[in-house]
């Protein structure tokens, strides 16, 4: 039987002061964006790199607030994204784990962490960089601080390879950009093995995405107005510089270690140890048709992360699957909730709303085997997770209601919930923590954190 946990407002200090109210009009939009937004003093070191719709720091503090995380204890996000979890446990000095299964966000994450890098030689040496640089493109006519200054009509510009450029959005980042960025990547490439370089290198993936490229984010990731050029070496000088300025306020103060894993969030007994883990604070994908791999595309296939089509399969098999795009005939993670009548109830749903639309691509197809596969493999993530928690680990999940295939509404948290509490767990509450309009179902869609408890095994 599918149980209906009971429904708490979220109300959080200073600015999330006032709970949400889910039936909330559209007037409410600008307050649900500002609870997501980050704080500027939540930049530093979340800023480095940072998905849009990350969750927000003051988030994560009010759960390790609630939970009553100690210094003695260990903070998992088994969907580390970006960080945001781990590092707001070190910077409480509390030791984080994250588990990631994205090559580029898990690099992304892995530098965030690292604190102990001299902020004076990342200057130093970012400085010979761009002048290095900074020659080279002006032997070839180019000014990169000088937009539209036109390099000699006789030199080809630097492209990528042909089966890594077929990776990307069109358009996304334009020739004469291109051209500087990969210039800028040979030399600071010539460094691989110096202590500064991966702070390097993140510094160019946010310079690239956010003012170089041509994307935009609207939450989806888009392509906007093309850019017929953009400074590049100036534009990562500045986030270096930023890097740097973080770097400073925490020189000679110790920390915790933190560390994040490459891994899939199904398979956490690889990398943890027994009941080692006493919290889980995380933002498991949604089961939407959003490919999460688009995101980061550009700065993974520019940077070197991936290469190849093969290589974004192997990604793609690693991740929850919560789109069509990322769904292989070997999956079978819907086996894990076949019995479970309000998924069974949902696919089906789905699937008569295809039949009824007419809707018969290869995509839509697979809409009802998706929503089996996403809970089925959050069911198999919860079920892994188990013997890694210690009796008594509270466990807070970001997760939000969907309507995008044909408009079947799902109740991501009360389904997860009650998934999560068929495998042992104690559902203790859901808090609201925001609401989203969504525009195709005019409706707001409540976006919540489903609360845990891990008691330790039963006995049978």
């Amino acid at each position: 039987m599918t149980t209906q946990p009971s429904t708490a407002q979220l109300s959080l200090p200073g600015p999330m002061a006032a709970p949400i109210e889910p039936a909330a009009a559209n007037g409410n939009q600008q307050t649900n964006d500002k609870i997501n937004r980050l704080a500027s003093a939540d930049r530093p070191f979340h800023d480095w790199y940072r998905f849009v719709l990350s969750f927000p720091p003051h988030l994560v503090r009010h759960y390790l607030d609630d939970f009553g995380v100690g210094v003695d204890d260990i903070v998992l996000d088994p969907f580390c994204g970006t960080g945001t979890t781990v590092i707001e446990a070190r910077r409480r000095h509390l030791r984080g784990v994250g588990l990631e299964a994205n090559p580029f966000a898990h690099f992304a994450s892995s530098v965030k962490i690292d604190w102990e890098l001299p902020p004076d030689d990342l200057l130093s040496a970012a400085q010979d960089i761009a002048h290095t640089a900074l020659g080279i493109l002006a032997a070839q006519g180019i000014e990169d601080n000088a937009p539209f200054a036109a390099p000699h009509m006789d030199m080809p510009l630097r492209r990528l390879d042909p089966e890594a450029e077929n990776l990307l959005l069109t358009n996304s980042i334009s020739p004469l950009p291109l051209h500087k960025t990969l210039v800028l990547l040979d030399c600071l490439n010539q460094h691989q093995h110096a202590r500064y370089f991966r702070h390097a290198l993140l510094a160019l993936a946010s310079a690239l995405v956010f003012k170089i490229s041509n994307l935009h984010f609207g939450p989806e990731v888009g392509v906007g107005t093309p850019k017929k050029d953009a400074p590049v070496v100036g534009a990562w000088l500045a986030e270096i510089t930023n890097m740097a300025n973080d770097l400073c306020t925490v020189e000679g103060t110790s920390y915790p270690p933190a560390v994040v894993h490459l891994a899939d969030a199904r398979n956490a007994q690889a990398f943890l140890r027994p009941a080692s883990i006493a919290a889980v604070i995380t933002s498991p994908p949604y089961p939407n048709e959003k490919d999460y791999t688009r995101t980061t595309r550009l700065e993974s296939v520019i940077l070197g992360f991936i290469k190849n089509r093969a290589e974004l399969r192997s990604l793609k098999k690693t991740l929850v699957r919560s789109n069509t795009r990322g769904v292989y005939v070997t999956d079978n993670d819907d086996a894990w909730v076949e019995q479970h009548p309000e998924i069974d109830r949902i696919a089906k749903a789905i699937e008569a709303r295809r039949i009824e639309l007419g809707k018969n691509s290869g995509f839509e197809r697979m809409y009802a085997k998706v929503t089996r596969l996403y809970f089925g493999g959050m069911a198999r993530h919860l079920a892994d997770l188990r013997p890694v928690l210690r009796p008594g680990a509270q466990l807070a999940y970001v997760v939000g209601d969907q309507a995008s295939y044909l408009r079947v509404m799902i109740r991501t948290g009360q389904i997860l919930a009650d998934i999560a509490q068929t495998l042992g767990y104690e559902v203790q509450r859901i808090d609201l923590f925001r609401t989203r309009f969504a525009t195709a179902t005019r409706e707001q869609l409540r976006e919540e954190v489903v609360v845990l408890r891990w008691n330790g095994p039963q006995e049978k």
